[in-house]
């Protein structure tokens, strides 16, 4: 695909760019295209006069998020500055935009006096891919607080959904491939800025004393699966069962401090990452008959 084959753009268009740096895990290969748009007109313009036979993916934190070595197809869409304001619309709700991180909206929210957005800044990641995902943490789910949502589709539409459009189950929504979500309403209840501040002290302690935040990862690796498949047990006891703890691929290690967490420790290429990741899976299968699914993303060729 050809720079004069592309719509002109307001924003930066980079050929063949190295999406490793762009992603948690550190590792993977390029976009070849990355689009950084400079505001919704920008976006919405750029997707209505693309070839629609040209793929598309929206690009957040990178957190939940394998990038294969071959890297990425068509066109990767990341949301800046102008894609990350918050608004109070009332006493109990937030404007969201779609790159806003977690840390953001929940400080947003306590400095409004909005509680039960707290667990959002456990979550690192932007609000696209929380709604996208169905992003949840300590007991709360996106689809708790999402009033409704902009998405830009991929042929330049610009939608409003509510929260019972997106068809909701743990991490997945019904967003067709391609559409962007550019904004979002979260809604919370009255609350007390020094209460939701301590409750968001407790989620960060916690987090920090059972992940391994300091290292190369991209967050939970397996979804949970349903208590009655596996006993009750979560995706984290059952690859401990199965002895995958400290489990080595390449550069790439099961978490001894959480077995749900993959780590790059230094020069693993996103095929160890991946093929390790498959490897507990039949480890699990093989131990406890049970089939995890990924919760990270994984994305682009081998």
């Amino acid at each position: 695909m050809m720079a004069d084959t592309l719509p002109r753009v307001a924003g930066k268009l980079t050929h063949n760019a190295p999406l490793a740096p762009l992603v948690w895990f550190k590792s993977g290969g390029a976009a070849e295209w990355l689009f950084e748009p400079k505001d919704l007109a920008d976006l919405k313009t750029f997707l209505r006069d693309l070839d629609p036979q040209v793929p598309v993916m929206a690009l957040g934190l990178g957190s939940n998020l394998i990038v294969r070595d071959g890297g990425v197809p068509g066109v990767v869409v990341r949301l800046g500055k102008a894609f990350a304001k918050v608004e109070r619309v009332d006493d109990t709700t937030l404007n969201c935009g779609g790159g806003a991180s977690g840390i953001l909206v929940s400080s947003n929210a306590r400095d409004a006096g909005i509680a039960g957005l707290e667990f959002l800044r456990s979550i690192p990641g932007t609000v696209g891919g929380f709604v996208r995902m169905n992003g949840g943490a300590y007991g709360s789910e996106v689809k708790d607080i999402l009033v409704d949502c902009d998405v830009l589709t991929r042929s330049g539409d610009l939608v409003t959904l509510p929260v019972g459009a997106l068809h909701y189950t743990y991490r997945h929504s019904g967003l067709p491939e391609g559409a962007i979500v550019v904004a979002a309403r979260f809604r919370g209840r009255s609350g007390e800025a020094a209460a939701i501040q301590s409750e968001m002290d407790r989620i960060s302690a916690s987090r920090e004393a059972s992940q391994p935040l300091r290292s190369k990862t991209g967050g939970s690796t397996f979804k949970n699966p349903r208590p009655e498949i596996s006993g009750g047990k979560k995706a984290w006891e059952l690859v401990d069962a199965a002895g995958c703890r400290g489990l080595v691929k390449g550069g790439a290690l099961v978490s001894e401090k959480h077995t749900n967490f993959l780590i790059n420790t230094g020069e693993a290429t996103s095929a160890d990452i991946e093929g390790l990741g498959e490897e507990v899976r039949r480890r699990v299968k093989e131990t406890s008959g049970v089939e995890l699914e990924w919760e990270i993303q994984r994305v682009g060729k081998a």
